[in-house]
């Protein structure tokens, strides 16, 4: 068995491509032409690119127990904690602000939401709660905002409508953020980075949190492999027969959608957990070693970068619209050229976060 002292190298591993991935979706060389699972769905379901986030939120759980547990175990002063714990949450959530105000920032369009702010306010709730719980509290938690969730959404009634609605801009999670969400919205009359449902995405790094405990138990290591992957199974399967009624939707971050995409996470890990931590074999894993020690770095990154990939002109088009296009003249079906752009502007991403993890440079906000 590992000692606790060292560092996972699936989890590092994990937390890198879940960055790649997140890269590779949401900068595709065209917007037109993007296989199918690399979107988000539009409403109702699950594709590859709805994985992304939640599986972040989860290895942000998982890291929290890694990061706090001998300081909680020590005794260390909650005061402290809890300082440091707000001020790299602000940190996060004013880089996620500065990204949405790129390039032209315009104060007068300023939208208060988004993927950096999501991870704010869940590490702040995540941490807090490790600090002042035990793994059952947090699972009771956890199991508690996911049933209230459901049941004020399939039960009150959206004010706007006087009737129970689950549709685009129309049910109470929309209705509360047009009351009370300052900014523009994503949507323009709703958005994915709700109010509300930022408390069933907190699920998602509790869920994650209880795979980290596990983890640092006292199993053997082919029985936390056991144990993590058998969860994953009863979760996302119990997520699956919750959305026959509760659908899986990312937008409103649902209780089912929680449930089946920390399913999958708590599969993955444990997989990668298996291979990488117990039988050694770690070829392969050093690309996400690289882009997840500097994980919110290569993120915050990929936004500026892109300012020159896709948005500058050379000539009349962008440098993504000239290479999109090439390769469909020649040959290329057009979605695979998008994804061959969006894999090239990830390797390009690679260049500088190698750089920093050759030389030691670990941007912690």
């Amino acid at each position: 068995m590992l000692p606790q002292t060292n560092r996972l190298i699936s989890l590092d591993a994990l937390r890198g491509f879940t960055i790649a991935a997140m890269l590779m979706v949401n900068f595709p060389g065209s917007e037109e032409h993007v296989f199918f699972t690399l979107r988000h769905t539009k409403w109702n379901g699950l594709s590859f690119t709805d994985l992304v986030a939640p599986f972040f939120l989860f290895v942000v759980g998982v890291s929290i127990v890694f990061a706090y547990s001998k300081r909680k175990q020590d005794g260390s002063p909650k005061g402290e904690l809890y300082k440091k714990i707000v001020i790299r949450s602000l940190k996060i959530f004013a880089v996620g602000m500065f990204l949405n105000l790129m390039p032209n920032f315009d104060f007068s369009d300023i939208r208060w939401t988004g993927t950096l702010h999501r991870i704010a306010f869940v590490f702040l709730g995540c941490a807090v709660l490790f600090l002042n719980t035990n793994w059952q509290q947090q699972a009771w938690i956890g199991g508690l905002i996911l049933v209230v969730y459901w049941l004020a959404l399939t039960l009150i009634p959206t004010p706007s409508v006087g009737q129970v609605m689950l549709e685009p801009g129309i049910n109470l999670v929309a209705w509360f953020d047009s009351k009370f969400l300052p900014g523009k919205m994503w949507q323009g009359t709703w958005d994915p980075e709700s109010i509300l449902s930022t408390f069933p995405s907190i699920v998602s790094g509790i869920t994650g949190m209880l795979a980290g405990r596990l983890l640092q138990s006292n199993f053997t290591p082919n029985e936390k492999v056991n144990y993590l992957m058998t969860a994953g199974v009863f979760s996302a399967a119990l997520g699956y027969f919750l959305g026959l009624g509760f659908p899986v939707n990312e937008n409103l971050w649902t209780s089912s959608f929680v449930l089946v995409t920390s399913g999958f996470a708590a599969l993955l890990l444990g997989a990668l957990y298996f291979m990488v931590d117990i039988l050694g074999k770690t070829k392969g894993t050093q690309p996400g070693i690289i882009f997840g020690a500097n994980a919110i770095a290569v993120y915050v990154l990929g936004d500026v970068l892109a300012l020159v990939f896709y948005g500058a002109k050379f000539g009349e088009h962008s440098l993504n619209e000239h290479v999109v296009n090439g390769l469909i003249n020649t040959g290329v079906a057009p979605n695979l050229a998008s994804l061959l752009y969006a894999l090239f502007f990830v390797s390009v991403n690679f260049i500088p976060a190698y750089f920093l993890y050759r030389k030691k440079i670990f941007i912690k906000l």
